[in-house]
């Protein structure tokens, strides 16, 4: 908004120099309208000067000088304009300016932030892609949460977005799932059976086991196939995770199975298409990806001696099948344990002749619950893993998905039990919901006194004087681009972010100041200021699918 206007007026100024020759065209789109690190610098700064300077062999300050002349004429925008240091300009705006942006938030209201910048760009965005093993560990949740408020916040901004779960039905763990869960099905009968060594261990298995009996009672005791026992573990882990997933209100448009790659001759394909272009080799018996080839320091094995391909050749196979289905963008959601197949997977689109700049990549790091300043100790192969349900049913969805997305995507988590059950300001989920709670509560209370907002043109805005009043209004006026900005970057945590500095202001906002008071004019103004307020927190909550609470 303002910061757009402002770098509209720099990009007209540039080039009416470039007509006039006082500069060429060399810094063209290269310069950029920041905020200043200090208050005291103003509310936005430019560079132009600098990289004019820079590049035609001109003193910046002169430039500067120029441009800050030119600036200034712009009165109804700005109340100063001053150049900084070896040629920065800085833009101090009109108060009446910042008081403005209630108009715009008001009237777009639940649409403010929303915006058409990912012009219909069609995207894939893959994310938990957890085989059918067992329920949802809370890492697999954060991945869960991460995906989908990726996926929320690229809608939000105008691309076209499937969401896709790729998954793996066949192979060694699923042989161990249906071993595992024959073997508890024996148990039950009490006809006794060898538990697989690496057996999945969880109590889900026995869950499993009860339910076969109760459908075929003692008919599969002497069915050495471990068919019938993996297909009814699949189907009821996979209803289960599907369930989780609902309850964290996340749905995927597209659920894609690796099986078919090889079921269709893809994987085949991959390797017949590389050997073509001599990045495919026999060594040891194992079949070698020229990986060097693409900056790698050493080739990587897609199969093995055995015959049994390497995580790497199916995922270059499904990458391949996903550029040919049309899409713009692939996102990929991955835990950090991908980060080495990551590179040869790239390596693979491209030895293939497709753009990998295609595909981003986010790789999260693990998530470390505790409670009493302790451990919880989880692994999805015994029977004390801690699962996203269970999760869920303490803390509830808004609290999974806000903690979760309280750190960058790379950054170590650790989900604090204790802080999460807090129904106080200590809890930030609380703190940031209670915002919005409150400021539909200052509503509900002028309502009861009978007093009415008055249309907006009729509201002296400029009572909002107040350096916290004008502090809110900045924030306000940044959320558009802040959304824009996070759905570009994939990085949904500063949504989250704002959001707890925006309810920080807003609560000493609130425990200093009256909103409603014996000064009608004053009145009418924070009440349009805590609407203002309320769209922002109601669209920021809900643009990474969290609730926006009107009671609490």
């Amino acid at each position: 908004m303002i910061k757009e206007q402002i770098k509209d007026i720099l990009d007209k100024y540039f080039n009416e120099g470039v007509e006039q020759g006082l500069w060429t065209n060399a810094a063209a789109g290269s310069y950029a309208v920041e905020l200043p690190k200090h208050t005291s610098h103003g509310d936005f700064s430019t560079n132009m000067a600098m990289l004019i300077g820079g590049r035609e062999k001109k003193n910046p300050r002169e430039v500067a000088s120029l441009l800050a002349e030119q600036m200034g004429t712009h009165i109804d925008l700005f109340s100063k304009v001053e150049i900084a240091g070896p040629g920065f300009v800085n833009f101090f705006v009109r108060d009446a300016v910042w008081q403005s942006v209630i108009k715009p938030v008001c009237e777009k209201a639940y649409g403010y932030g929303s915006s058409g910048i990912g012009q219909q760009k069609k995207v894939l965005v893959e994310f938990v892609s957890a085989n059918p093993t067992g329920p949802l560990s809370i890492g697999h949740g954060r991945q869960a949460v991460l995906g989908d408020a990726i996926a929320r916040l690229l809608e939000a901004t105008g691309h076209e977005v499937t969401r896709e779960y790729y998954y793996n039905d066949a192979g060694r763990q699923m042989r161990v799932l249906g071993e595992s869960t024959r073997a508890r099905y024996m148990e039950l009968l009490d006809l006794g059976a060898e538990f697989p060594e690496d057996g999945y261990q969880g109590e889900y298995i026995y869950d499993i086991a009860r339910k076969l009996i109760s459908e075929k009672n003692d008919s599969l005791k002497d069915t050495a196939d471990v068919a019938p026992f993996k297909e009814k573990a699949e189907q009821e882990i996979f209803a289960n995770i599907a369930e989780t997933l609902a309850r964290l209100d996340i749905r995927f448009d597209n659920y894609y199975n690796e099986h078919s790659l090889y079921e269709k001759g893809l994987v085949d394909d991959v390797v017949a298409r590389l050997r073509e272009k001599g990045l495919a080799y026999d060594h040891d018996g194992a079949v070698w990806f020229k990986t060097t080839e693409f900056g790698q320091e050493q080739d990587r094995v897609i199969i093995k001696s055995t015959g049994e391909p390497t995580y790497r050749l199916p995922d270059i196979a499904y990458h391949r099948e996903k550029l040919k289905r049309g899409f713009d963008w692939l996102v990929n959601i991955f835990g950090s344990d991908h980060i080495a197949t990551v590179p040869d997977v790239l390596a693979g689109i491209r030895a293939l002749g497709y753009d990998d700049s295609m595909v981003t990549v986010v790789l999260h790091q693990f998530v470390t619950l505790t409670r009493e300043g302790k451990q919880v100790k989880m692994s999805t192969r015994k029977a004390n893993f801690i699962t996203v349900d269970e999760l869920f049913d303490e803390v509830g969805p808004d609290v999974i998905r806000f903690f979760f997305l309280t750190r960058k995507a790379d950054s170590q988590l650790e989900f604090d039990l204790d802080l999460a059950t807090k129904e106080s300001q200590e809890n930030p989920v609380f703190y940031v919901q209670y915002a919005n709670a409150r400021l539909r509560s200052i509503q509900k209370k002028a309502e009861e006194k009978n007093i009415r907002r008055n249309p907006l043109q009729e509201v002296s805005l400029g009572k909002l004087s107040l350096p916290e009043e004008l502090n809110m209004l900045k924030a306000l006026a940044s959320y558009p681009e802040l959304v824009e900005d996070s759905a570009l970057d994939l990085s949904p945590h500063r949504i989250i972010f704002f959001l707890m500095d925006l309810a920080g202001q807003f609560h000493s906002y609130y425990n200093s100041h009256l909103v409603i008071s014996d000064d009608p004019e004053l009145t009418q103004a924070r009440l349009w200021l805590a609407e203002a307020l309320r769209i922002v927190f109601h669209n920021g909550l809900r643009v990474v699918g969290l609730s926006a609470p009107e009671t609490m």
